[in-house]
């Protein structure tokens, strides 16, 4: 009665930490969406105040579409960037307008002259760009011809115009940053890695091999997932750090979207994959002579679960349970020299030829070259 009591007490207390996180993303992306509204609200309805005034007929729609493009942009690099882009393509498609206009009219002939100077000059990477002057001259083409230039300094200033104010509104109302998001990210990437090397180094101790290694090769291979998400989050992390202001105003630096732990992250991925299909292989190889010892799997075993723990702390930001003053990086540097240790011991025992496989050497060097792949760049990474 007393351990199912334990038992009832503790249930509640494992599903906490899982509901507060959940809870703390809803809650941040309620938030995020309540800013992106009133950010897009504002640069519209400045935009229009500004520039209806002067503008023709008083509508300025292309300055608010500018400004709605420039202010949805999801960082404030991106948003200069685009503004420029678009900036560029309209005054171009603008002034190919003008010039069509002024040769051959508002005729059909003018729409192929655009289609084939737009569409097929220039490289290829350009194709966006492209697509828009042509757009933007056929729009144009008729205005240019009553009024051809009215028709092409008004657009061009509304197009700057709503530029800067999108741009304006991006850069000093919260700007967006995705540090929460890519820090997620790597977390994740860590320990999915961390949990696959110690339940192959479990399922290794436990003689599984035969029954696990298909399954163990598979989770290696989905990694590849989890890599790309989280490389596109520090990525963007990384440019939603430039030209922000908020960075400026907490002097928060380039190096809190863990980019490097990644780069450590995705070199032990690489290793992490080698060992999973090396089992595999080797959990159906025909050969009885190839098939690895136990001497060796319990000692590879203990190695797997020690560079588990250490990847899954490379990314821990509080103190395990049990250990309330040992850091990160204590914990790190001690899973690592643990590993190591045993690295040691099997390749004095493989070199003194106590292990009586031998026609499983080629297994061996393939997995022992993999560990002291993964545990050097873990090391590596922690020296940095």
């Amino acid at each position: 009665m007393q351990d199912s009591t334990i038992q009832l007490e503790r249930t509640p207390v494992a599903m906490t930490e899982p509901m507060r996180r959940l809870t703390g993303r809803l809650r941040t992306k309620r938030a995020d969406h309540v800013v992106h509204g009133a950010k897009t609200l504002i640069a519209a309805l400045l935009t229009w105040g500004i520039v209806a005034p002067w503008s023709p007929d008083g509508r300025p729609y292309m300055a608010v579409a500018t400004a709605l493009l420039m202010v949805n942009a999801s960082t404030v690099y991106q948003s200069v960037t685009k503004a420029t882009q678009s900036v560029v393509a309209r005054v171009a498609g603008l002034i190919l307008a003008l010039a069509t206009a002024r040769l051959l009219g508002p005729t059909a002939g003018a729409v192929a002259v655009i289609a084939v100077i737009a569409v097929l000059a220039g490289p290829r990477r350009t194709a966006d760009d492209r697509l828009q002057i042509a757009s933007t001259a056929v729009i144009a083409l008729a205005a240019t011809a009553t009024d051809p230039m009215g028709s092409l300094v008004s657009p061009a200033l509304q197009t700057l115009t709503g530029a800067a104010v999108g741009i304006a509104v991006n850069a000093l109302i919260l700007p967006p940053l995705y540090l929460n998001e890519s820090d997620s990210a790597v977390r994740d990437l860590a320990r999915s890695m961390g949990t696959l090397l110690h339940d192959m180094g479990t399922g290794l101790s436990r003689r599984q091999l035969t029954s696990k290694a298909h399954n163990w090769l598979h989770q290696a291979r989905n990694l590849d997932k989890r890599l790309t998400r989280a490389e596109e989050q520090v990525r963007q992390a990384d440019e939603s750090l430039r030209w922000n202001t908020r960075c400026v105003a907490h002097t928060r630096r380039k190096e809190t979207t863990f980019n490097d732990t990644f780069m450590a992250l995705r070199g032990v991925s690489i290793q992490v994959r080698g060992i999973a299909r090396t089992l595999a292989d080797n959990a159906h190889d025909n050969h009885a002579d190839h098939h690895l010892g136990h001497q060796f799997l319990d000692r590879y075993a203990e190695t797997l679960q020690l560079a588990g723990a250490a990847v899954q702390a490379f990314v821990e930001s509080g103190p395990a349970t049990g250990s309330p003053d040992t850091s990160p990086r204590e914990r790190l540097r001690g899973a690592i020299d643990g590993a190591l240790a045993w690295h040691d011991t099997m390749t004095d025992m493989i070199g003194r030829g106590t292990l009586t496989e031998p026609g499983a050497w080629h297994v061996y060097g393939s997995l022992m070259t993999d560990v002291e792949r993964l545990l050097a760049d873990l090391d590596r990474a922690d020296t940095h």
